[in-house]
């Protein structure tokens, strides 16, 4: 009866955390004996950690990706900021000539 007892706790318990009735009495071993329950359930364990690591790389979004983008929004403000730069001092050199030569 303890045994049995142990079954349902682990069934309500996969349950409550969201795994399907029928799945959860497979893998607490109500249903095709011990050998599938344990084969079930390290299936089961792979897909939930599959689909964890799947939430992790897209709603998580791992910090190294962010840095990078960082660092080359910032490499291209730069350049952008040293050819603003460099046409300014060209048009600078151009109206320094032009007053130069009329004077």
């Amino acid at each position: 009866m303890a045994t049995n007892r142990k079954q349902e706790d682990l069934i309500d318990r996969l349950h409550a955390d969201g795994i399907r009735k029928r799945v959860a009495t497979v893998i607490a071993g109500g249903r095709g004996g011990a050998k599938k329950s344990e084969k079930q359930a390290r299936a089961l364990l792979e897909q939930l950690e599959d689909a964890a690591a799947a939430i992790r790389s897209e709603v998580l979004r791992p910090k190294g990706k962010r840095s990078e983008a960082g660092k080359k929004a910032a490499a291209t403000r730069k350049k952008n900021a040293a050819k603003r730069s460099a046409a300014a001092k060209k048009g600078a050199a151009t109206r320094a000539k032009k007053k130069r030569a009329k004077a």
